[in-house]
Parts: structure tokens; C-alpha cells; sequence
């Protein structure tokens, strides 16, 4: 698809984002079942439960400007998540792949934060305020994430320089 206006980018980063958190949902339970810390397998699966609601926010935005969500795949989180699941097969089952996980699941977080704040400040531009709501809700959500795995990191690292 070729973009040559505000509204165009708008959508192609909104199908971007869609894109990239069906992939996510596709890696959380991975790294659910991985983790050794129960806190952490619940921070993932709790996420997951959040990406699910995402993914419905980005359907119901798409539907109100009358695009399907689907057509575009995010090669960028693509990247981000082959990088993680490298941290499954290189790292030993316990502390030290947990504190592994962690550091990639923040990337994704960062990544997705970048997404949705371009994409907030687009319809923010675009006079889309219903839009904007939906998308700091999203925004806020990602930013909970990655400060609760921030927190769950202070204890997952000191086990892991145990290791």
C-alpha cells in the first residue's frame, strides 16, 4: 500500500499494530509456560488477557473508520518476538531465563508504546478523539506492563545473579 496522506498513515499504523499484537498473542502463552517465577507466568498471562481487549479496541477503531484490520503484517515485531523466543532455546530453564524473558517482553512493550503513541498523536491530528480515548487507554496499558515487569525484574535478577 502505498501512503501518501495523514488518514493513509494513520490506518497502515493501525493495521501495523494489529498485526503486531496477534503475534503477541501467539508468544505470551509460550512464555507463560516457560517461566520459572510464578509471578512473572502471571504477568504474562495476564497480558495476554490485555491484548486480547486490545486487539478489540484496534477492530472497534478500524470499524468506525470503516477498514478491515487485516492486510499488513509488522515486520518489526516480527523481529522483536524471533529475538525472544532465541532467548528460550539459548538460556537454561530458571532465574536466568526468566530475567532473559523479561528483557525481551520490555522491548515489545517499548516497541508497542512507540506504535501506539504515533498512532494517538495521528488521530489526534486528525480530529479522531473518540480514537485518541481508545488509544491512551491502550497506551496505559502498555506502560503498566512494562512498569510491572520492571517491578517483577528487581526480584527475577537478584535470583538470577544467584544462579
Amino acid at each position: 500500500m502505498s501512503v501518501s496522506n495523514m488518514q493513509e498513515l494513520f490506518i497502515d499504523e493501525l493495521k501495523d499494530l494489529y498485526s503486531a499484537e496477534k503475534q503477541i498473542t501467539k508468544a505470551l502463552p509460550k512464555m507463560a509456560k516457560a517461566a520459572t517465577s510464578q509471578e512473572l507466568k502471571q504477568a504474562f498471562l495476564s497480558h495476554l488477557e490485555e491484548t486480547n481487549g486490545q486487539i478489540q479496541r484496534l477492530e472497534q477503531i478500524l470499524e468506525k473508520l470503516e477498514k478491515s484490520p487485516r492486510g499488513k503484517t509488522c515486520a518489526g515485531m516480527k523481529g522483536v518476538l524471533e529475538e525472544g523466543s532465541e532467548v528460550l532455546a539459548d538460556t537454561d530453564k530458571g532465574p536466568v531465563r526468566d530475567a532473559a524473558m523479561i528483557a525481551a517482553a520490555q522491548r515489545v512493550e517499548h516497541y508497542e508504546m512507540a506504535g501506539y503513541g504515533s498512532a494517538r498523536e495521528f488521530a489526534l491530528l486528525l480530529g479522531e478523539q473518540e480514537i485518541v480515548t481508545l488509544l491512551d487507554e491502550t497506551l496505559a496499558e502498555e506502560k503498566a506492563a512494562d512498569k510491572k515487569l520492571t517491578g517483577i525484574a528487581k526480584q527475577v535478577n537478584a535470583e538470577a545473579k544467584l544462579a
